[in-house]
């Protein structure tokens, strides 16, 4: 008896040839990227093209606080439209600002705290506070408003020019 051969069977022996070469790891069959040879924690990471961080630049930029050299020629001594500085610890000067407050017509102390450095003022129909905060220029007297911002207010600029000048500034 002879053997019959099928037509297919050279057909099938090559294509298992192929499947063997490529299952095996045959350089012709793998990528030209050395990344992939790599464990995946050891690869490096692959960012998308389109995936871009927001600018930066003006992140740790300081506002503008508005302030200009004060007249009194002080070293370190800034003026603004909320306030100015004096000559003198914290405690002396809330001392003195109590006393001018006090001879104030028309201005009314609601409380006053010296542990804060705060006088809880209403002058000309408006409510704000009056500050005493200790700089290295001496002390600096403020208006806030209940917002905590600079009180803007035409009384409250009004009582601080009236202040600056019974404190002699």
């Amino acid at each position: 008896m002879q053997a019959s051969h099928s037509p297919f069977r050279p057909l099938v022996l090559s294509v298992l040839a192929v499947a063997v070469l490529g299952a095996s790891g045959c350089s012709w069959f793998r990528k030209g990227n050395p990344d992939y040879a790599m464990s995946a924690e050891t690869r490096p990471l692959e960012v998308p093209p389109d995936l871009t961080l927001p600018s930066t630049a003006g992140a740790m930029q300081l506002p503008q606080t508005g302030t200009t050299p004060s007249a009194a020629g002080a070293p370190g001594a800034a003026a603004s439209p909320s306030g100015f500085n004096v000559a003198g610890g914290r405690d002396e000067v809330f001392a003195r600002i109590g006393a001018a407050l006090d001879g104030t017509a028309g201005l009314t102390v609601a409380s006053r705290s010296e542990l804060l450095g705060t006088f809880d003022v209403t002058y000309q129909d408006s409510n704000f506070l009056v500050r005493v905060v200790a700089v290295e220029a001496g002390s600096y007297v403020s208006a806030v408003d209940p917002r905590g911002l600079p009180a803007s207010s035409p009384a409250a600029s009004a009582l601080l020019v009236d202040l600056r000048g019974k404190l002699g500034n």
